[in-house]
């Protein structure tokens, strides 16, 4: 299925967890930061910026970090495996320009940004990003699908 987007964000939700999709909309350098190495890659304007929330929760922290990445290009980090910290992170973060989304990977501990962990319900859903938008297969019965339109805005006194 292909969803047209440009600078509005796509909500992908089923059950209790989902995954927030925008088009990164610009071509900029990505850091990706492990405990022993950093990897840069490029990010072209098609590419997709994904955040997972496989336990669910407030859609709002998944918007500021798709901005963090997409507008203020933070780096990402990367634990190792088997880090005590992975099952704290409730969104994860993906960049690239086709993502799948995988129950059975650790949260955090992938810098190989082609994929994405993500609930059972949401797993096994490949993201691609076009010119227009963003293709999504498969779409299963269950899986509801929402434009979100969001501008951060700040105002000086």
């Amino acid at each position: 299925m292909m969803y047209p987007l440009i600078d509005e964000l796509l909500l992908i939700r089923t059950g209790h967890s989902f995954l927030l999709v925008a088009k990164a909309n610009a071509l900029f350098g990505l850091c990706i930061e492990t405990t022993t190495n950093e990897y840069c890659q490029t990010v072209e304007p098609a590419d997709l910026v994904v955040v997972s929330a496989p336990e669910g929760g407030a859609i709002e922290p998944a918007m500021m970090l798709i901005e963090f990445v997409r507008t203020y290009h933070l780096p990402l980090i990367v634990l190792p495996k088997d880090h005590p910290g992975s099952k704290r992170f409730t969104y994860l973060v993906s960049v690239a320009p086709e993502i799948t989304t995988d129950c059975s990977i650790q949260r955090g501990t992938h810098p190989e940004q082609h994929l994405v962990c993500s609930s059972e319900e949401l797993t096994g859903i490949t993201l691609k990003g076009t010119r227009h938008g963003v293709e999504i297969f498969p779409v299963r019965a269950g899986i509801s699908l929402y434009r979100i339109k969001c501008q951060m805005k700040t105002e000086s006194a």
